[in-house]
């Protein structure tokens, strides 16, 4: 009889949307959603699925208790409770880290060690045993606690999921894929309208398009931590990965991925083949202020220089008011635009149509729109 799990997913702010979509997909049910937090339930196998086939979700961690905590003492006391043995062999690593937001307990070091105290001494009493070596499998603890309630997780991803697995080398100025594959899918893409990104550097918003036309599941070539784990059968994950390997289709769907730095380039032509798309996407050089509009239909989507990570903020600024000389021009084209310049549309020379708040890691952007002609 499989297990059923509270769960969580969390994803950058902004996102929540897609990533309960995907939830949805998977099996899963939703029970909450707070500012990058998807809270659900699920069994083993909506584990498995949902690291995957999420597009959007950073992390898929299995709850494994909640509790209310002001003191250190309660704090304790409630990890202690736990059943720990169920999850943690005698010999398995388990280091904890995490968070505090709003809490009397603010001191992330001093959380840590509690936590870490408590789970030793519930394991001594059920292993007896002083000791633990933790040269086993690795069992990563993480906490949040907001408005003094504590959330204790296990991971079960390894590393965060934007990090699809066959991009080698991501660039200076890297839009993580989590947040590539919500702009494209806010931009609706079609197969019948072809994708450009004029501004691809290593490839992540052309590969995730392809990706998502092609249904093919971004978890689908790497590995996750919870395939160790004793308390999830191992067919689990087998059985996800059959099941996205027969989900995978052919499309029409054509993108293009263009750039002016030619070892960027380079990067995105190796990052590309090795996910399998290169029948999908055209990689070639070309200025994005000298794109001339043909007869194909059109979307561009794109992550141009913010000034903050490549670049300067007065080059940024010069550029964007050259891209909106050009683009307007290349109506009825849908242009998409995400940058951290809050007055790109002063300097771009239109007013979008739809302004979304979203993050591009730690940087706050917004999603600039024009799709109506």
């Amino acid at each position: 009889m499989p297990h059923n799990f509270n769960l969580v997913a969390t994803t950058l702010f902004g996102l929540e949307k897609f990533v309960g979509e995907e939830i949805d997909s998977v099996g899963g049910r939703r029970t909450k959603t707070i500012d990058g937090r998807v809270y659900f339930t699920g069994d083993e196998n909506v584990i498995a699925k949902a690291n995957i086939f999420s597009r959007t979700a950073e992390r898929i961690l299995v709850e494994v208790a909640r509790f209310e905590a002001e003191t250190f003492t309660e704090l304790f006391d409630g990890i202690k409770k736990v059943q720990w043995e169920f999850f943690i062999g005698r010999k398995d690593a388990f280091p904890v880290k995490g968070h505090s937001i709003k809490s009397k307990l603010y001191s992330i070091p001093d959380c840590q060690s509690i936590i870490k105290k408590a789970v030793v001494e519930r394991l001594k009493t059920v292993y007896k045993t002083d000791w633990f070596e933790e040269t086993g499998v690795k069992y990563q603890i993480e906490f949040f606690i907001m408005d003094n309630v504590v959330s204790v997780m296990l991971d079960t991803s390894g590393e965060a999921l934007h990090k699809r697995g066959f991009m080698a080398d991501v660039g200076k100025a890297h839009i993580r894929e989590t947040l590539a594959a919500a702009l494209v899918k806010i931009a609706r893409p079609r197969e019948n309208v072809r994708l450009w990104d004029p501004f691809c550097g290593t490839g992540t918003i052309p590969l995730e398009a392809a990706l998502i036309m092609t249904n093919t599941a971004p978890g689908i070539k790497r590995s996750f931590c919870a395939e160790k784990y004793t308390f999830i059968d191992k067919n689990c994950w087998m059985q996800a990965r059959e099941e996205a390997k027969d989900a995978i289709c052919e499309t029409d769907f054509r993108a293009f991925a263009s750039d002016i730095d030619e070892n960027a380039l380079k990067t995105a032509k190796a990052n590309i083949k090795r996910a399998g798309m290169e029948k999908y996407i055209s990689v070639f050089k070309k200025d994005a202020t000298t794109i001339e509009k043909d007869d194909v239909r059109t979307t561009i989507v794109c992550n141009p220089p913010y000034g903050e990570r490549l670049g300067t903020i007065r080059e940024a600024r010069e550029l964007y008011k050259k891209i909106g000389e050009n683009f307007t021009k290349l109506s009825p084209w849908q242009i998409y635009v995400i940058t951290s310049e809050e007055e790109f549309e002063k300097l771009y020379g239109k007013k979008a149509d739809k302004v979304r708040k979203l993050y591009n890691g730690m940087i706050k952007c917004n999603y600039y729109q024009y799709f109506k002609n």
